[in-house]
C-alpha cells in the first residue's frame, strides 16, 4: 500500500513538472534585459589531436627523388595486382609509388623535387627500390 502511494505521488509530480524551454536573447531583449553571453560548445576541431612537424626534408636519404602519378599502400588492389604481375613480394603497409619518373632539372642539381611541384597531379617521393622502369617504386616516403 505504501509503495503504491509513493509511486502514484511520484508519477503525479513527474507529470506536472514541465521542462521550461531556454529563454532566447530576443525574448530577453523584448523584456528590457541584456542578452546572455554566447555559450562555448566543444567542436570536433577543439577535440582533435594536435599534430607536430613531420621533420620531412626536401632531400632523400634512402634513394632518388621520384615524381609519381599516385602513391598508395600495399592494401590498394592496383598495387597488389602490379606486384603480383611483376612477381614482387611487398610487405603490408609499405608505401608504393605508381608510374614514377626520376627528376633532374638543369641548374637545380640532380634529383630536384621542384619540377614535380609544377604538375599538381604528381607527388614528390623518395623511394628505395626503383628497378621496375618507373611502373612501380617500392618503399616510398614523401619528400616534402
Amino acid at each position: 500500500m505504501k509503495f503504491t502511494t509513493v509511486a502514484v505521488i511520484l508519477a503525479a509530480v513527474a507529470g506536472s513538472v514541465q521542462a521550461k524551454p531556454a529563454e532566447t536573447n530576443a525574448q530577453r531583449l523584448a523584456r528590457g534585459l541584456p542578452p546572455l553571453p554566447p555559450v562555448r560548445r566543444a567542436t570536433g576541431v577543439s577535440a582533435a589531436r594536435r599534430s607536430s612537424p613531420s621533420g620531412i626534408s626536401n632531400s632523400c636519404n634512402t634513394g632518388s627523388v621520384q615524381c609519381c602519378n599516385s602513391v598508395a599502400t600495399t592494401e590498394n588492389p592496383v598495387v597488389g595486382l602490379i606486384a603480383e604481375l611483376l612477381g614482387i613480394v611487398i610487405p603490408a603497409g609499405v608505401l608504393v609509388g605508381l608510374t614514377c619518373a626520376g627528376i633532374s632539372v638543369g641548374g637545380l642539381g640532380t634529383n630536384s623535387w621542384c619540377a614535380c611541384l609544377l604538375d599538381s597531379s604528381q607527388q614528390p617521393v623518395c623511394c628505395e627500390n626503383n628497378s621496375f622502369n618507373g611502373l612501380i617504386a617500392i618503399g616510398c616516403t614523401p619528400s616534402m
